[in-house]
């Protein structure tokens, strides 16, 4: 395994700081503060452009590549955020690059609806209805591939489950960054990493053990943790994930039961890197290595 960076040991010890921090870190590990957070408007980079779509629950947003847009593929992410925060613009930007690795295709970025106001199954539902709106504006299932980090990658895999038993047809692929599938919090990481975790660690009151998403329901429920689901007929998956994070044990396990359950996936363990570290984008090896494997999984997908 790859030693870790300069680089990325310096921004994991930046973030590890500021998340122990007494007056800030117990709201970033909360997801208070990103709750709360008032940003600038995202001015969208003059290579794409961006369609505003609203729907009766929720808007999403629709990046295309104005240079060499492709229309055999299109991606629909969902972004993360423990299912109480809301979009941010660092999915915009996440949007761009996956627009970029996969040389041209249109990325669908929807806001779905957050907890408290919105227990499940409202993210669920809101995604399933991004889905069938691709499909109506003419992609075929398996051209789309749905990508998504943290409690998005959760809620893609929530959603592949919930089109196979209503007799739907997946989607052609799956990015699955540090996916959250896991609401029980019961995999090994969670102790193992409970004290190496910069993001989550050393504390019980963070953003992986809040309930409001999961109301009254059984968290075992495949829709919330789909680490107890079935994987038969799935697409091919990529699974990235830090070997530091405490949700580690959720990328480990989801690959291999899907594995002895006849699907494709790579499953790529960074050494030394947090929960969705490829927030760092081109701003270290790492995150440069994780875009250009999602590239990559484009390719071998879409054969092209």
């Amino acid at each position: 395994m790859q030693e870790v960076s300069i680089r990325g040991r310096v921004i994991r010890d930046m973030i590890a700081h500021f998340s122990n921090d007494n007056l800030i870190g117990q709201k970033i590990k909360s997801g208070e503060f990103r709750k709360k957070l008032v940003e600038p408007k995202w001015r969208c980079p003059g290579c794409f452009s961006v369609e505003n779509v609203s729907l009766p629950n929720f808007p999403m947003e629709f990046l295309r590549s104005r240079e060499s847009p492709r229309q055999d593929y299109v991606i629909l992410q969902l972004h993360g955020g423990g299912y109480i925060g809301a979009m941010r613009n660092a999915y915009r930007s996440f949007a761009g690059l996956y627009c970029g690795a996969s040389k041209g295709m249109g990325v669908l970025t929807i806001d779905y609806r957050v907890a408290p106001e919105h227990p499940f199954p409202a993210a669920l539902e809101d995604a399933a209805e991004a889905f069938a709106w691709l499909r109506s504006r003419g992609w075929h299932s398996r051209q789309i591939i749905v990508a998504g980090d943290s409690a998005g990658g959760g809620l893609a895999l929530a959603l592949c489950m919930y089109l196979k038993e209503h007799n739907r047809r997946l989607p052609g692929g799956l990015v699955l960054m540090s996916p959250w599938a896991d609401l029980t919090a019961s995999g090994p990481s969670y102790e193992d990493n409970y004290e190496r975790d910069p993001l989550f660690g050393g504390t019980r009151d963070s953003l992986i053990y809040n309930r409001d998403y999961v109301g009254r329901h059984d968290p075992r429920h495949p829709y919330l943790s789909p680490m107890f689901g079935e994987y038969w007929g799935f697409p091919p998956m990529l699974i990235q994930a830090g070997s530091v994070e405490m949700l580690l044990s959720d990328s480990i396990g989801v690959a291999y039961k899907a594995q002895r359950q006849g699907v494709k996936v790579r499953l790529h363990i960074y050494k030394g890197m947090f929960h969705v570290f490829q927030m760092g984008m081109m701003m270290m090896p790492e995150s440069k290595m994780a875009w250009r494997e999602i590239g990559r999984y484009f390719e071998a997908v879409t054969g092209k």
